[in-house]
């Protein structure tokens, strides 16, 4: 690993939370939590090494296209990636014009999380 990361993570399930945590942390980078989408924008307004945002899209308090929205009014170069058991091309055209800048479907595998978000995180 050439540079620790910090990965915010917007999920109101643990267990899919502790998943994601143990990979980004067995990588070498830090993880911080956000259970809804209000804890992860006030995370972005408080913390500004946060290098990557995992946005669950249904949560509760404040889903996450509307948190991807307001983060990318604070942060517009901060990169977030759609994480949703949500498959279907309208889902992933809402997560687009929410302002997220990739995409990834539940369940969640391992190489394919790490390979878009080095790639996110290496354009930034």
């Amino acid at each position: 690993m050439e540079k620790e990361y910090t990965i915010l993570i917007a999920e109101d399930e643990k267990y899919n939370f502790t998943l994601v945590k143990y990979i980004f942390q067995k990588e070498g980078h830090k993880v911080l939590w956000a259970i809804n989408g209000e804890e992860a924008v006030n995370l972005v307004l408080n913390e500004e090494k946060i290098d990557l945002v995992l946005m669950d899209i249904k949560m509760p308090v404040m889903n996450g296209y509307e948190a991807t929205r307001k983060i990318k009014e604070i942060r517009s170069d901060l990169p977030v990636m759609a994480v949703t058991a949500y498959v279907f091309s309208d889902d992933m055209h809402r997560c687009m014009e929410a302002g997220c800048d990739d995409f990834i479907s539940k369940p969640i595998e391992r190489v394919m999380l790490l390979d878009k978000s080095y790639k996110l995180l290496e354009a930034k």
